[in-house]
């Protein structure tokens, strides 16, 4: 597998367009790389969605790569679904998707084509619709709770699976993602890396360090191990299914 990049990211050509003309050209070229490249570009980027009720606006903190059938951590290790299908599109897309019965979650689709790759936006902060957004997030003490975890972040956008699939800052699209500006990315020295959060069996060990974050960031979610696989046998003497 690739070496998860450490500290400085290459700056990526503005005269490379990518493959998207909706998108801004830097944009849709940092969209078109693996996931695990695309991942600690988007620390910085804002993300943006708008409806009825109004736009809020995001700058991602934390994120989170997955790379399909080389991670046994993703949706996508054992191949498309009907859930997944969007993972399978060319990047500039999002896959939303649904967990625990209650939450959405939202990931920004990035490579070619018919090879599954993403990455999870774990947190950030709320720029832009403060207002809205604690009106999504009754139960937020502070508004660095707000979008502070991948659920929550999700439900402070207003997204759920109705939007998976749709095209980032295409014409008559409500969700757009711009790039840091040079004076906002991130200092190199303050990007982290580590295991991703919550994620059961070998995806979610030391060999997966594909969790970035801005170090110091109050909006950053705290890490957590998944919880230990019970055996069918323990599973079956405390009446579990």
């Amino acid at each position: 597998m690739p070496a998860a990049p450490t500290g400085a990211v290459e700056p990526v050509a503005p005269e490379d367009r990518g493959r998207d003309s909706a998108l801004p050209a830097q944009t849709a070229r940092v969209l078109a790389l693996d996931s695990l490249d695309a991942a600690p570009r988007l620390l910085g980027a804002v993300f943006s969605a708008t409806d009825a009720e109004g736009t809020v606006t995001v700058r991602i903190t934390e994120v989170e790569a997955y790379r399909g059938e080389k991670d046994p951590g993703s949706h996508a290790y054992r191949g498309p679904t009907a859930r997944n299908a969007s993972m399978f599109r060319a990047g500039g897309i999002i896959y939303v998707y649904f967990t625990y019965g209650m939450h959405h979650c939202l990931n920004v689709v990035t490579g070619p084509e018919g090879i599954s790759r993403a990455v999870l936006l774990r947190a950030g902060e709320v720029l832009e619709g403060l207002d809205l957004a604690r009106a999504r997030r009754p139960k937020a003490r502070h508004d660095r709770d707000l979008a502070r975890g991948p659920a929550r972040l999700c439900a402070a956008l207003g997204l759920t699976r109705l939007d998976d699939g749709t095209a980032l800052g295409a014409p008559g699209s409500r969700v757009s993602l711009a790039l840091a500006t040079p004076e906002a990315v991130p200092a190199p020295e303050s990007v982290r890396t580590g295991p991703r959060t919550g994620v059961a069996g070998p995806g979610g060990g030391e060999d997966y360090p594909w969790r970035f974050w801005i170090d110091g960031e109050p909006t950053v979610s705290p890490y957590k191990a998944a919880a230990p696989r019970r055996s069918k046998s323990r599973r079956a003497a405390s009446g579990g299914t």
